[in-house]
């Protein structure tokens, strides 16, 4: 088969929807939580719920998309999380706000696992890597790159409930692209007879047990600094708020950047070599920028160089190394199982620990959690096998 670029590109849109759908509450917190009157520890909670939800969605998702038909999961979830993006600016208080998030975080949930393996059905194992980077980029280029920088110049103009309503409509018009040019499953055919095998087949692959620990190592780094770190250059910084904006697109840059750039790169360098350097230089990067001082030049370079590594390595393991580690017919369960795990811990429970610290203890204590989950992902890498990009041929079956 040909790589179906057309059909990364959508799917690559749709996952940018994702991403604006995720992230953009972050950047409009602090002007949310003083008109609903939330606090640091809020942030967590509204964070680590989706999260949970994020995750619970994809680990059952992941299996259905495979047995189902990952275009029907993909048309479904896109349409419901587009709808409830502009419910959330219906929200009266926290209980509303967290009501409408859980809820947009089961769809896309579904979307998610399906999507990493419906663009990996569409592409040539020589292709993969840069497949999976462009679809992964998206995601972060529209969510931390396009949207703090959006979002800051509407909220000079219109009340935060109607951003919402605003990014809300395109993902009508991707559903729609998608149910006119994204294939079927290309091998629709079960490889087990039941549910349980298909899971105990997945996790039995080692690469798959290792992705799921870099994972939640690595969701852990993003999601707390995607969540707190513009109240983190606000509060303790002292940043301006349209300092803050600039800073915090480096995210979106900096992880468009890496994720194209180094999963590209794995497809002839191989999926261990990568992975572990993306690991050591993210730690690098972060620990320089906790010891810098109110700096948004020196800042933006340090926090672009965090994205471009960390990200990279969060594509890396939801996408080829647990993905190519199993039969075609079961890459949509194996992402599942990886981002439901990394989700739920790492993106969920972690969250909502940090908002207590940060809380109780001062949020400068802050990027220590995310340091620390990075010194084991460094670790968890060099455990890997196989350093070389696989070929279906490589597969287990």
């Amino acid at each position: 088969m040909r790589t179906n670029w057309r059909a990364i590109a959508i799917l690559a849109l749709g996952f940018g929807l994702v991403g604006i759908d995720r992230f953009m509450i972050s950047t409009m917190f602090p002007v949310i939580a003083k008109d609903l009157n939330l606090k640091y520890s809020d942030i967590g909670l509204i964070a680590g719920a989706l999260s949970i939800a994020w995750g619970s969605a994809a680990l059952i998702m992941g299996n259905r998309a495979d047995r189902l038909g990952r275009k029907r999961v993909l048309i479904g979830s896109m349409i419901a999380f587009s709808l409830l993006i502009g419910a959330s600016g219906l929200a009266n208080g926290l209980l509303g706000l967290l009501a409408v998030r859980i809820v947009m975080g089961l769809f896309d949930g579904a979307y998610t696992p399906a999507c990493v393996a419906a663009t990996l059905e569409c592409s040539e194992p020589r292709h993969h890597g840069r497949a999976s980077g462009i679809q992964q980029m998206a995601a972060i280029l529209c969510g931390l790159g396009f949207a703090p920088l959006a979002i800051t110049g509407l909220l000079h103009l219109i009340d935060w409930r109607w951003v919402f309503v605003i990014f809300s409509a395109p993902g009508i018009v991707v559903a729609w692209l998608m149910g006119r040019y994204i294939p079927g499953n290309v091998d629709e055919t079960p490889v087990t007879d039941s549910d349980s095998t298909d899971w105990r087949t997945v996790i039995e692959q080692r690469n798959v047990r290792l992705a799921m620990g870099l994972m939640l190592c690595n969701l852990t780094c993003i999601i707390i600094v995607s969540a707190f770190l513009p109240s983190y250059l606000l509060d303790h910084m002292k940043l301006n708020f349209n300092e803050m904006g600039v800073v915090m697109s480096s995210v979106g840059i900096g992880a468009a950047f890496g994720t194209v750039i180094l999963m590209s790169a794995s497809d002839r360098l191989g999926r261990k070599h990568v992975m572990s350097g993306a690991c050591i230089a993210g730690l690098i990067a972060l620990s320089l920028f906790m010891n810098m001082g109110p700096n948004p030049v020196v800042l933006f370079i340090l926090l672009f160089m965090v994205s471009f590594s960390v990200h990279a390595a969060i594509a890396l393991a939801v996408g080829p190394v647990s993905a190519e580690a199993v039969p075609a017919a079961l890459m949509a369960t194996a992402s599942g199982l990886v981002i439901g795990v990394g989700e739920i811990v790492g993106g969920g429970m972690i969250p909502i620990a940090a908002g207590y610290i940060v809380e109780h203890f001062g949020i400068e204590r802050l990027l220590f959690i995310p340091v620390g989950a990075l010194v084991l992902a460094t670790g968890l890498s060099m455990m890997l096998s196989d350093p070389q990009a696989l070929t279906r041929a490589d597969r287990p079956t």
